[in-house]
């Protein structure tokens, strides 16, 4: 499954499924949570939650990836990632695009 940025792909006619998206809603752990609240104090980066970011990326994406499939997509187009805070130490990610059939 190819995956792009762009509206189109170079060289390729599209034709059009359709918005396809995957989401998941992740938190951290609350000792990991308690770690990244200290380390605010001093500043740095929160590995536990650029941890926690990166995996939900990744399962949204797959999601995403799933429904493209079950429509016979051969890509997905115009991909975009939204996050959203859903309560403290959670946050849901979103993954979107269209997918499209090479003619």
């Amino acid at each position: 499954m190819l995956l792009v940025t762009t509206e189109t792909v170079s060289g390729r006619n599209l034709e059009m499924l359709g918005l396809v998206k995957g989401s998941t809603i992740q938190t951290v752990n609350a000792i990991k949570d308690i770690g990244s609240g200290l380390k605010t104090l001093v500043g740095g980066e929160l590995g536990s939650y650029n941890e926690m970011m990166s995996k939900a990326r990744g399962l949204a994406t797959d999601r995403m990836i799933k429904e493209a499939e079950a429509l016979g997509a051969d890509a997905v187009v115009g991909i975009r990632y939204s996050s959203s805070s859903v309560m403290q130490s959670a946050a849901e990610i979103m993954a979107y695009g269209t997918a499209v059939k090479f003619v």
